[in-house]
């Protein structure tokens, strides 16, 4: 009952199972495409904080599935997909799995290394932190995760390949707008449909990648850190309430996918079955295969059977 309950309340996850993918965030990085051609002359492609590895499945069937079809799709003319998370996952075909940290420089290398010294056209990241459901908070630990993804494009994205990143909107959405628009000529936030309206969640779609004349890696907090006053000056103030009033920031804000399509907080019956017999819900496609949350779970088990266990013994002895 429970399984069918979610399945009726949240149509994208039902669909995720029924279309074989990981997760229904698959769902939103279609619908971002949809809307910017983000997959259009890609041949190097990177996903961040990849597992489960529904986005990595999503970079596959578009890109390297098709190629592989093709009659002359020959093996060094494949798309080169690789994934990156600190969790290792199941394997996905067509995609490289680098099991690494984001914030550590090293895994860029690793990265070029994979495409033969060459650069990515695009750069995805669907990484979000555990929510704390403090806005302020889960606002500021994203925009520092969306940070440690940029250290990554500066060394691994060539200029004009695009980056999408996972955002909470928020009071200090302006200052990471200006701040990618240090690196990106064209950016804009988007809302996909089949992402739940009473989520503070969003996306930077940027696009044209173009870094400041004479930037080197090393000194890109550095850079950031100035967009934080208007004149740029040394006594930094990292907050955007400079950018309020005459220096206000308007940030292109896009819904997209199918605006009739299904509305990701309705409620949708179950279909029926041939024969009329009752609903039967798929099981996930692919279970983590070794969660952050593994070892606490087994000892929640550990501890319950040990509980059982003693009361088991209290009662013979009574």
């Amino acid at each position: 009952m429970g399984k069918a309950s979610k399945d009726k309340r949240d149509i994208y996850y039902r669909k995720a199972k029924e279309e074989g993918w990981r997760a229904r965030s698959a769902f939103k990085l279609l619908q971002i495409d949809q809307e910017f051609n983000i997959f259009h002359g890609v041949k190097r492609v990177v996903d961040l904080c990849a597992a489960p590895g529904s986005w990595s499945q999503v970079l596959s069937r578009n890109l390297y599935v098709p190629a592989k079809l093709t009659s002359d799709g020959k093996e060094g003319d494949l798309p080169l997909i690789v994934a990156i998370d600190l969790q290792p996952m199941a394997p996905i075909e067509g995609v490289i799995q680098v099991q690494g940290d984001i914030t550590n420089a090293r895994t860029a290398e690793v990265v070029i290394r994979h495409f033969d010294g060459c650069k990515a056209d695009l750069v995805v990241c669907d990484g979000a932190p555990d929510v704390t459901g403090l806005h302020d908070m889960d606002e500021f630990v994203q925009s520092q995760l969306i940070l440690a993804a940029l250290t990554i494009v500066t060394h691994v994205l060539k200029v004009g390949g695009k980056f999408v990143a996972k955002i909470f909107r928020g009071k200090d959405t302006s200052l990471l707008y200006c701040q990618l628009k240090l690196f990106f000529s064209q950016v804009t936030f988007a809302k996909p449909k089949s992402s739940r309206n009473s989520s503070i969640e969003a996306f930077a779609v940027c696009e044209n990648y173009a870094p400041p004349e004479g930037f080197k890696e090393k000194d890109l907090y550095h850079l950031l850190e100035k967009v934080g006053t208007p004149s740029g000056a040394d006594d930094l103030d990292c907050r955007s309430g400079w950018l309020e009033g005459p220096n206000k920031v308007y940030i292109p804000f896009l819904a997209c996918g199918d605006l009739s399509g299904y509305d990701s907080d309705r409620s949708y019956p179950l279909p029926s079955t041939e024969g009329g017999g009752s609903y039967q819900s798929l099981d996930p496609v692919q279970p983590p295969i070794a969660p952050p949350y593994k070892t606490a779970l087994e000892m929640k088990k550990a501890s319950s059977h040990g509980a059982g266990a003693d009361t088991g013994k209290s009662s013979l002895d009574s």
